[in-house]
């Protein structure tokens, strides 16, 4: 942590170097020249003598006697070699600066200068070394553009040992979430200048923050105390504010992001899981602010677990549907419930539209079962369905076979056959989907020969899965053929809730497709072409017999039953024979 820290700060100061300018002012005869010059903050100034007995006097006035009252005193001793350096200093308080030389009557005679130097408060910060670690905070939270503005501001900085008392984990992890790091800093700047007087006069009570909190100020003695914090320097200076010096980071009540609320949240592991998933937790731990309706847990659970997980799988898609839910704006249930029949746009350039009928609130088709949930960087609402954009993305019946995760076997086979470009056509296409485990009860090495000695089988094998027109599992009937794109048919079984296709069972059904659907299923199709049977098979194997679904021997050949062929390995293959 602390080479991270030394890391960032070297690389500040060396960008600090390079926009920091120097100065040079000449000294001669009763002349300083420039006689007035306007720097910034961090700048050099270096006088040389041009010929005479000179100083540089910026602490008591050589003709009243009265002291100067600079921002920062300043003094060199006199010099008499021509082209010498009298003196130099860097300017790290804003202000006006006024001086002469204090030798002989060279101040009566006119030899006086000024300095005009320009800074804001963030510039205050930046020149001090005793505030390196809060320059670092920042700019890295993006602060130090703000703190550049107009204002007014008055902050109140804490020093590198204030810092240094947060546990360093702690402060790696305040460094490393953006809104956090916001809301901590913003709670150290109020939005007005105050100096300290004004400060004491405020014994008792508070001063807003920008991040919309508040400090309290305690006078005891001399002592002025912000909160828990000590005031160990005041009235720092800046063209656009003031800054005071304090011995402690001062924390807001709640460090809580919309992510924290979600990932805290018992009733949202399925939507902390998909943020996770696509990487947006950052995006929701940054600054804001931001509004997420949140689904919970309830909603996923009625997806079925083939489609969280190829959903999950499909990061992109995955991506336009969380940032469907998310609102880049602050809206409590108080400013929805003024948008009846109104629109919010989302992070993926879409819009959600509200409706209220009494105190429901309705989210497009979601209703808002618990609102306002509050966070430094937003609001969740939750919700009670997932919201789907219009997603421009066509999704294929081969995009959910890749994206599946108990598919693996399919699309390796579906690659080898070189059909993934035909199953992203326009179709329609129905695919019965036989799942890894079904892959991995046919007899050992019957995929991988087939890959490498007999393409044209596997594409029939393929094939036999695949129906050329879209079939939802309400267009299946008892009885029914359905024809494949191998030029043979599938015999459907219906009995109650379970449906069969051929000898395998329909686990999952109706995954839709822009060009069809997909139906998850537990066994491999293989053709009814029983002189084709022994490819499938080792070679050793040696076909013994045939068995009907009774257990009695059958002639092979028998159409329009279901067959068991038993061979000598052990191995059996189930497969229906139908008529052609």
């Amino acid at each position: 942590m602390k080479q991270f820290l030394t890391t960032l700060f070297m690389a500040f100061c060396l960008l600090g170097q390079t926009h920091a300018d120097t100065h040079t002012v000449n000294a001669g005869g009763f002349y300083y020249s420039p006689s007035t010059i306007t720097i910034t903050i961090g700048d050099t100034v270096v006088w040389i003598n041009d010929g005479g007995t000179h100083d540089v006097n910026g602490a008591v006035n050589a003709q009243t006697g009265q002291a100067y009252n600079n921002p920062e005193s300043f003094n060199s001793n006199a010099t008499s070699t021509a082209g010498a350096e009298i003196y130099t200093h860097v300017f790290t308080v804003p202000g006006t600066y006024n001086y002469d030389c204090s030798v002989g009557n060279h101040a009566a005679q006119g030899m006086t200068g000024t300095i005009i130097v320009e800074g804001t408060v963030f510039d205050v910060i930046a020149a001090s070394e005793s505030h390196t670690t809060l320059e670092t905070a920042l700019i890295t939270a993006g602060l130090d553009v703000a703190l550049n503005g107009n204002g007014p501001f008055t902050v109140f900085a804490p020093s590198n040992d204030a810092f240094a008392n947060i546990p360093a984990a702690d402060l790696e992890n305040l460094l490393d979430n953006a809104a956090q790091l916001n809301a901590v800093l913003l709670h150290h700047v109020h939005g007005g200048d105050l100096s300290a007087q004004e400060v004491i006069a405020m014994d008792g009570m508070s001063i807003e923050t920008l991040n919309n909190d508040q400090l309290m100020v305690t006078l005891n003695g001399s002592t002025v105390m912000i909160d828990m914090a000590t005031v160990t320097a005041t009235n720092l200076i800046a063209d656009n504010g003031t800054v005071h010096v304090i011995d402690m980071v001062l924390m807001p009540e709640t460090l809580t992001t919309v992510f924290d609320v979600i990932a805290n949240s018992e009733n949202h592991t399925q939507l902390e899981n998909a943020i996770l998933t696509t990487e947006l937790d950052d995006a929701l731990n940054g600054v804001g602010p931001l509004t997420v309706f949140a689904p919970s847990d309830d909603v996923f659970d009625e997806l079925t677990e083939v489609a969280l997980q190829a959903l999950l799988n499909n990061t992109e898609l995955l991506s336009s549907i969380l940032l469907h839910h998310v609102h880049s704006g602050e809206l409590m249930a108080a400013d929805i419930l003024t948008m009846d029949g109104m629109t919010i746009s989302t992070l993926n350039d879409d819009e959600l539209t509200v409706s209220i009928s009494g105190q429901t609130v309705k989210i497009d088709m979601a209703t808002v079962t618990t609102p306002d949930l509050t966070a430094i960087n937003g609001v969740v609402h939750v919700i009670d369905m997932i919201l789907m954009p219009e997603i421009d993305t066509t999704i294929t019946v081969m995009d959910i076979v890749e994206n599946s995760p108990i598919h693996a076997n399919l699309k390796t086979a579906i690659y080898a056959a070189e059909l993934d470009d035909d199953l992203r056509t326009d179709g329609p296409f129905t695919v019965f989907a036989p799942t890894d485990s079904a892959f991995n009860n046919l007899p050992a090495g019957f995929v991988d020969n087939l890959i490498e000695n007999d393409i044209p089988t596997l594409t029939s094998i393929l094939l036999h899965h695949v129906h050329n027109d879209e079939a939802m599992e309400e267009d299946l009937f008892d009885g029914m053929m359905v024809p494949t794109m191998n030029n043979d048919s599938l015999s459907v079984s219906i009995d109650g809730t379970t449906v069969m296709v051929d000898m395998a069972t329909v686990i999952v059904a109706d995954i839709p497709a822009d060009n069809g659907v997909v139906h998850v299923i537990d066994m491999v199709l293989v053709p009814a072409d029983p002189t084709s049977i022994d490819q499938y098979v080792s070679k050793e194997a040696i076909y013994m017999y045939s068995l009907n679904v009774l257990g009695e021997k059958v002639n092979r050949f028998i159409n329009n039953q279901i067959v068991i062929d038993i061979y000598s390995d052990g191995s059996s293959i189930k497969r229906y024979n139908l008529a052609k």
